[in-house]
């Protein structure tokens, strides 16, 4: 069972990979028109459709429940909640990968990479 935590919400999925807008409602506390409209008004909202239906992921229904804390808890308006997260998302796609411990972490991995490449050349079975 997966677990998102969004401020003082805590909502547990079941363990598969898409859910309908009706199983995210549901789940939200939300209905499936407020669904809708909000993929209207937040561009970041961007559920999978196949023969029209929509089909949204983790991460889908994590952005749900992070726009509702906006709207509901915090009182922000769509605009200012828009704003928000967008901001948010900008900045989180700005960071470069050869920035950092996630530059040093892929380093190491290349490192051992090697070295155990190497070691095989050196004890053949």
């Amino acid at each position: 069972m997966a677990v998102i935590q969004v401020e003082n919400w805590t909502l547990e999925l079941p363990d598969k990979k898409y859910f309908t807008i009706g199983e995210v409602a549901r789940l939200c506390g939300l209905k499936a028109h407020v669904l809708r409209y909000w993929e209207k008004e937040f561009p970041m909202l961007r559920p999978a459709k196949r023969s029209g239906r929509r089909y949204y992921q983790h991460k889908d229904i994590r952005l749900v429940m992070e726009i509702k804390h906006l709207l509901h808890e915090q009182g922000f308006t769509i605009d200012g909640a828009v704003r928000r997260l967008a901001r948010r998302h900008r900045d989180v796609s700005a960071l470069k990968v050869e920035d950092g411990p996630l530059r040093q972490l892929q380093d190491a991995h290349r490192a051992l990479r090697e070295y155990m490449a190497w070691l095989e050349t050196q004890n053949p079975v």
